[in-house]
């Protein structure tokens, strides 16, 4: 870190442990981007707010259900993103949720008044909701072995068509990709009319632009890049 801060203006770090992020960020004078860590997957969720607030044109007060792996990045930090900008969310699957996440959403939620919950079911998750959402099942390290039993695991939480027709009918689907078609959902629901999940990855190029902005020349963001006012509650209520 501390000779990286001598050659640029930030670093970008995708690593599999959060101790060494954190590591390098200790000893570093230059931004530090958490690109990936077995805790967190921040740049992740900005383009994933970016979608939603796209799609349903608001940034709290709607519903959202996660199905699938729990006991990942992903769903740490959708708690995390849910009880800082007051939306509801419902966590269906499997996997161990650290109380170290619990702690940190039940502390934000007091703020934003947000809802962070887990259901035993897929259906109690996802029925009535804005937005469904999923990740893959075969997370990095995962051994070759283990994908047949981890798969029988996890197909009670697959998002198919039956479970889409329990949400809200303008519902949309999200994956951060990469998705398996026939594992963590079926080839109907993200090759289907509700899926966003390319303006998705495409946000990803946005949302990461803007960041570098922000990060990296934070006059320039506040005197040029214009950021009109977000809309706020859902109109109808959701």
């Amino acid at each position: 870190g501390r000779v990286l801060s001598r050659m640029c203006q930030g670093i970008t770090a995708r690593v599999l442990s959060r101790q060494s992020v954190r590591a390098l960020a200790k000893v570093s004078s230059i931004p530090v981007i958490n690109a990936l860590d077995d805790y967190a997957h921040p740049m992740q969720m900005l383009a994933d707010l970016q979608t939603i607030i796209e799609h349903k044109g608001v940034y709290e007060g709607f519903e959202m259900a996660y199905c699938g792996d729990v006991e990942n990045n992903v769903t740490y930090d959708m708690m995390r993103l849910a009880a800082v900008m007051g939306f509801n969310l419902r966590v269906a699957g499997v996997g161990t949720i650290e109380e170290k996440v619990w702690d940190e959403v039940n502390k934000l939620s007091k703020n934003s008044g947000s809802v962070v919950k887990r259901c035993e079911t897929a259906q109690e998750a996802v029925t009535g909701v804005d937005v469904v959402y999923t990740d893959s099942w075969m997370s990095y390290g995962i051994p070759k072995e283990e994908e047949a039993k981890r798969k029988d695991l996890f197909m009670p939480f697959q998002v198919n068509s039956d479970l889409m027709k329990l949400a809200k009918p303008d519902c949309i689907f999200m994956n951060c990709l990469p998705a398996a078609r026939g594992m963590e959902q079926t080839a109907e629901v993200i090759d289907g009319p509700q899926s966003v999940v390319f303006d998705q990855a495409e946000n990803r190029l946005h949302a990461q632009k803007a960041m570098l902005v922000f990060l990296l020349a934070p006059e320039r963001f506040r005197n040029i890049v214009a950021v009109g006012e977000l809309p706020s509650k859902s109109a109808s209520g959701s």
